[in-house]
């Protein structure tokens, strides 16, 4: 298959919202901040220094970050955050690994806090099939509950997929009308066309500075350049030389310039240009 032209604007069908236009080029961008697309900083591991960190964003050249729920108690406390710092916004979801706790009073509550306005999507959800901490069909149950809460509320998705990549897939074509995201993409190209070609997004953390990401460089190489966005998944997946300590979104200029390399780009162009695309995703108006 030809290599997808990395500079040519084009047009975006977003199944929930309609089109959106890139129209900068890619090699115009002037924007050199980051925006972590996927982040836990209601983790306890936070819990010593979290208002310190948040307040260091700005110095290390974080303007955007997107904390991604994982429970309905996650989801609130990430509101809090939003509320109390501009530059965070959130997503409102249950993790695959806490499906089994999920009622149908969970769905009305998630549904609420919807409502607000800084909760930009609906995760993160999907399925994980490689702990299995909730049973594998409470899982798709609920995967498909969270789905149609996305297409009641014309919110995107951040979909989480752990050996479940042909489930997940089966689920998602369901729902024609869902746009969203994979989240800490690690599939084929052959995987990833197919959910490029619905108008999702792949997203990439730390992991890709790792020897053995030899199929997310990949996808990297080849993918369009407005489908792609960074994330950081803290405080997990710490990129190289950081591996083994907790991770932040102060760490995004080592993922930046690992895509930067294989992009045949510059780190700021990397950093501009999926900004940009995160803030047209998740329909965010902030500088």
């Amino acid at each position: 298959m030809k290599k997808p032209e990395l500079t040519e604007p084009r047009r975006i069908m977003r199944p929930c919202f309609g089109e959106v236009s890139a129209n900068r080029n890619s090699n115009e961008r002037s924007d050199f901040l980051y925006f972590d697309t996927h982040a836990h900083y209601d983790d306890k591991r936070f819990d010593d220094d979290r208002g310190e960190l948040l307040e260091s964003m700005a110095d290390g050249g974080v303007t955007l970050i997107l904390n991604s729920a994982s429970s309905l108690k996650s989801a609130k406390t990430s509101l809090a955050m939003a509320e109390k710092y501009a530059f965070i916004y959130a997503s409102v979801g249950v993790h695959p690994h806490d499906s089994k706790t999920m009622t149908d009073e969970t769905v009305f509550e998630l549904e609420k806090l919807l409502e607000h306005p800084k909760a930009k999507a609906v995760g993160e959800i999907g399925l994980d099939y490689h702990y299995e901490f909730s049973p594998r069909e409470v899982q798709k149950k609920r995967f498909r509950e969270q789905l149609e809460l996305a297409r009641r509320t014309q919110k995107p998705v951040i979909v989480h997929v752990r050996e479940s990549m042909q489930d997940t897939l089966d689920i998602i074509r369901e729902y024609q009308d869902i746009c969203g995201v994979f989240h800490c993409y690690s599939g084929s190209w052959e995987t990833a066309k197919t959910i490029l070609d619905k108008g999702w997004y792949l997203s990439f953390p730390g992991v890709i500075t790792y020897k053995n990401a030899k199929r997310a460089l990949e996808v990297i190489e080849k993918m369009p350049s407005d489908r792609l966005m960074l994330e950081t998944d803290c405080p997990y997946l710490s990129p190289e030389p950081k591996r083994g300590k907790r991770n932040s979104s102060l760490n995004l200029p080592y993922i930046a310039e690992k895509i930067a390399e294989i992009r045949r780009t510059t780190k700021e162009n990397i950093a501009g240009l999926t900004k940009e695309n995160g803030k047209r995703f998740f329909g965010i108006n902030h500088p």
